[in-house]
């Protein structure tokens, strides 16, 4: 079985550095002087955009600190609270299919909410991991609609067959942060949590569900990281 290495850093990380350390991953990977790379981190309240967002999309520019990013989609919102997985494989060696890569990472997120009894969900016109939250307002018997929200995000970035960025998981972020931006540019959907769901959960937890549906979907086995450096 590939054994990946396995990172959790215990402080937010400031995007840019994490950026940095990313692509010297990437670039070592490349080269074969360095395994591949699992990082679980936070990072302090900020935007990002991918190469999709829309200037409309960034609805309160002065709140957060904007980050123009290389990862497909749009603009999403990081910060404490939501748990961050940069994934840096050598997609080449894998397969090299984008898509089957990207279904992946789909199921490593609804693996890992079905450990906590969350369905999580695709959606072929949405990006990201949806959950049912609940009847919508005003609704009534059996037949009432129900109303969806985006409990998990993905966005990737492929250099020369090497994936880094990956995707995020809300474990407890304040919500109200990501009134600055159209999240990924889907509108008319709210934006939940574990604990928003009644899921009373630490983020250790969810690292440890992370790791063995990581382990399950991809069929490796990770061990642990040395230090990354930007």
């Amino acid at each position: 079985m590939e054994v990946v290495e396995w990172k959790i850093s215990d402080r937010p990380v400031a995007y840019g550095e994490a950026v940095r350390a990313m692509e010297r991953r990437v670039a070592q990977i490349r080269a074969g002087r360095a395994p591949e790379l699992v990082w679980l981190l936070e990072h302090p309240p900020l935007y990002t955009a991918g190469t999709s967002a829309r200037p409309e999309d960034l609805l309160d520019p002065d709140r957060f600190p904007v980050f123009p990013t290389g990862r497909g989609g749009q603009y999403t919102y990081h910060g404490p609270g939501q748990r961050v997985g940069y994934v840096m494989f050598d997609l080449k060696r894998r397969g090299g299919s984008v898509r089957a890569y990207v279904r992946d990472l789909e199921t490593w997120l609804t693996t890992t909410l079905a450990a906590f009894n969350v369905k999580g969900e695709r959606r072929p016109d949405r990006v990201g991991i949806w959950v049912d939250h609940g009847p919508i307002q005003g609704g009534r018997g059996l037949g009432a609609a129900r109303s969806e929200a985006k409990i998990a995000a993905i966005g990737v970035r492929i250099r020369r067959w090497v994936t880094y960025h990956g995707v995020s998981l809300n474990v407890d972020p304040d919500l109200d942060h990501y009134r600055g931006i159209v999240p990924c540019g889907v509108s008319g959907y709210g934006v939940t949590s574990l604990i928003d769901l009644g899921i009373l959960v630490s983020m250790a937890e969810v690292d440890a569900a992370l790791k063995a549906a990581f382990e399950q979907v991809f069929g490796v086995r990770v061990k642990r990281a040395a230090a990354i450096t930007p």
